[in-house]
């Protein structure tokens, strides 16, 4: 692919920066050189080679024709060094690249697409840099640590114009059961319905881990990136090849805890039902009780509500019954409500089979994707205003257009890292 003469060199693009050297604040301003067309295959690193991206879903990465995984960056030697050798089994070769940092070959025009799997205070910013070079995005859910990202990731993908694809499978897997109680909801097969109950788990905490001996093999100072310096523990990134999700989602220096791990699947499809994939709640109110770790209500300008609960799924509740959802079931009450079938004349979803594949199909096309960047965005932001009003326990205003808090220092003080370390800083969008 050639590159236009208007677009951000690496020098420009990743100013000052070195293989090892931390990465400065980044001005996005060109647009894609990585003008794939439809047909083509298209060039892959993957940046986290961990439970995630690389036990769980490299297979699906290999199995896709129209994307071939050329890279692999991961902080971690020893699972470099597995999914690298993976990879290169797979095609007969020793084509992969295998990095410490991504930074280090971000730029090479043979990657048009940025698979990213990180942990979740790693997704933002080098989504941000793949856009600012031109390459199309995957990139796990939650797909921010805060609402200032939310907000930044936007800006970026509108800037850049790429491809971008936001890991959240339910929208068109786990039997469609997800898309048909969607489908009913919004075809107004209970009435009018107003109130979703979405099920996750506790919210965030600051971490209070003690420190151990790092062991060799693993760059934790990059680990650790944007989120402030501390001593290393092996449950935040286990050493090697491991089969468990790592504990760095419960603290909320790396994550949303486990109120965003699932809040960011089930308050989803609470936003896909009441239409709301393009606005964030005006009025989020926490729980009286203020060692509560359940019930903030989350209110949309037209009264549209989410509750966070503990019970799992998704619980819509209508005039005329409910629809309670989860990955394994899917009933109503009556019973009667999804016995009836829906009509020709009902709206339907856009329901790809395959979250992966509907991403590599959409490059090259006017075509958005079944979860693009701002339906990730403001998802996650409602599982980072939940987090908000239990931290700050009181009601809170929220601008979903300014991204800020109206009224309230406290809760303003949250859209971001108090401080990020020097040479992660969030990229500024020009």
């Amino acid at each position: 692919m050639s590159k236009p003469s208007n677009h951000p060199t690496r020098r420009q693009v990743l100013a000052g920066l070195t293989a090892t050297a931390a990465l400065g604040p980044t001005m996005l301003t060109g647009r894609s050189w990585a003008q794939a067309t439809a047909n083509e295959t298209y060039g892959a690193i993957l940046i986290g080679a961990g439970k995630r991206g690389g036990d769980r879903l490299l297979g699906q990465f290999l199995g896709n024709k129209k994307m071939r995984l050329l890279g692999i960056a991961e902080v971690d030697t020893d699972r470099r060094e597995h999914y690298t050798a993976r990879v290169n089994k797979h095609y007969g070769n020793s084509d992969c690249v295998a990095v410490n940092d991504y930074r280090e070959v971000l730029d090479d025009k043979k990657f048009d697409i940025a698979l990213i799997f990180t942990p979740d205070h790693w997704h933002t910013i080098p989504a941000m840099h793949a856009m600012a070079l031109g390459k199309h995005v995957y990139a796990e859910k939650p797909l921010t640590l805060n609402l200032l990202e939310s907000q930044r990731i936007i800006e970026a993908q509108k800037k850049s114009g790429v491809t971008f694809q936001t890991g959240s499978q339910q929208r068109n897997e786990f039997g469609g059961r997800f898309i048909k109680a969607v489908e009913y909801v919004m075809n107004g097969r209970l009435g009018k319905c107003e109130l979703a109950e979405c099920g996750s788990g506790n919210p965030a905490v600051p971490c209070n881990l003690p420190t151990e001996e790092k062991p060799d093999g693993l760059d934790w100072d990059l680990w650790l990136g944007p989120a402030p310096k501390r001593g290393y523990h092996p449950s935040l990134s286990p050493r090697g090849v491991h089969k468990n999700y790592p504990n760095f989602r419960a603290y909320e220096e790396y994550a949303g805890g486990p109120l965003a791990d699932f809040g960011a699947h089930m308050f989803d499809i609470a936003q896909w039902a009441f239409d709301k994939d393009r606005e964030s709640p005006t009025t989020i109110i926490p729980p009286k009780d203020p060692n509560a770790t359940h019930g903030t209500k989350m209110v949309y300008a037209d009264g549209k509500t989410l509750v966070h609960v503990k019970q799992g799924g998704v619980k819509f509740i209508g005039e005329k019954g409910s629809i309670h959802v989860n990955r394994g079931s899917l009933k109503s009450e009556p019973a009667s409500i999804l016995e009836q079938p829906l009509t020709d004349s009902d709206k339907r979803l856009h329901t790809p089979k395959n979250h992966l594949a509907d991403f590599v199909d959409c490059i090259g096309t006017d075509k958005q994707p079944v979860c693009d960047v701002e339906v990730g965005s403001r998802t996650a932001a409602l599982c980072h205003l939940a987090n908000v009003a239990y931290d700050v326990k009181e009601e809170l205003k929220f601008n979903g257009k300014t991204w800020k808090f109206e009224g309230s220092e406290a809760a303003n003080a949250k859209l971001d890292y108090a401080e990020r370390r020097k040479g992660f800083e969030l990229p500024e969008v020009g």
